[in-house]
């Protein structure tokens, strides 16, 4: 049977005056960085089973939602597939349970345990990342829609914009590396840092979380290839309602012996209202 809880690890940041820094190359070691880098602060929390309660999550109150996804579509190693018939029920899928008028995909990511080096990794397939971070700030999620969309970017950001995070498992369950995600409404001010992402052709900024034992962690255990997570990263509006949710994935003590290694896929949109 599933705990109702588990005890496990989640890799917080200490706030020492200083952005984090995390490069996506190898630095040069001229390349200043900071001595005390993202994600040293271990903390033992508790993350509850989210099952029970399943249906009173909301992305705009919890900064996150678990959906049935109704797609069907396995073809994961066919990128030009992935692009279409998978990306369109991606867009569907936020639509729906969002009410956004417009859905714009920029990228997606596929992950599975694997190397930490990241001169083995690709755009594409990375590890998991074992991290309490939130993908955009309130300066880095404006500057992506003027990036990606330049001739649009400045109609577009005089009404709500939203970044949404689709994640979905693409085995048949999670059996191992399952993602925690974090009750928004748990956060504190103050508890978000910004952390520097290096990357040889720009920069970019995201958010770390810096410990509270006020956070509230949830899961889904043996969360199946028919479910989607619904993650908002960044929200234009500033009416209270969640704007920024953190996520890590971690070890969980219940991971029976042989378990189904775990592999995801998140997908990145901006929705328009």
């Amino acid at each position: 049977m599933t705990s109702k809880t588990v005890r496990t690890k989640i890799n917080y940041t200490l706030d020492n005056g200083r952005a984090p820094n995390f490069y996506f190359y190898k630095p040069d070691p001229s390349e200043k960085q900071n001595f005390n880098p993202a994600g040293t602060d271990v903390r033992e929390v508790e993350v509850e089973n989210g099952w029970d309660l399943v249906e009173t999550f909301d992305p705009d109150k919890q900064g996150f939602a678990l959906k049935n996804f109704e797609g069907k579509f396995s073809a994961f190693d066919n990128e030009a597939q992935l692009k279409t018939i998978f990306y369109e029920q991606v867009i569907s899928f936020v639509k729906k349970n969002t009410g956004a008028k417009r859905v714009e995909i920029f990228d997606h990511t596929i992950r599975r345990r694997m190397s930490e080096d990241i001169e083995e990794q690709t755009e594409v397939r990375r590890p998991a990342v074992r991290l309490a971070h939130c993908d955009y700030t309130h300066e880095s999620g404006p500057k992506r829609v003027r990036d990606l969309l330049p001739d649009d970017a400045e109609v577009l950001l005089q009404k709500r914009v939203a970044f949404y995070n689709v994640w979905k498992p693409l085995v048949s369950k999670v059996e191992e590396l399952p993602l925690a995600v974090c009750d928004a409404s748990s956060n504190q001010p103050g508890d978000l840092l910004m952390m520097n992402l290096k990357y040889r052709d720009r920069d970019g900024e995201i958010y770390v979380l810096r410990y509270s034992p006020k956070h509230k962690w949830i899961y889904f255990p043996e969360m199946r290839s028919s479910h989607a997570l619904l993650l908002k990263t960044y929200d234009s509006e500033t009416d209270g309602r969640a704007r920024f949710m953190a996520h890590s994935a971690f070890e969980d003590p219940d991971t029976p012996e042989n378990a189904i290694p775990r592999e995801s896929i998140e997908v990145r949109t901006m929705a328009f209202f």
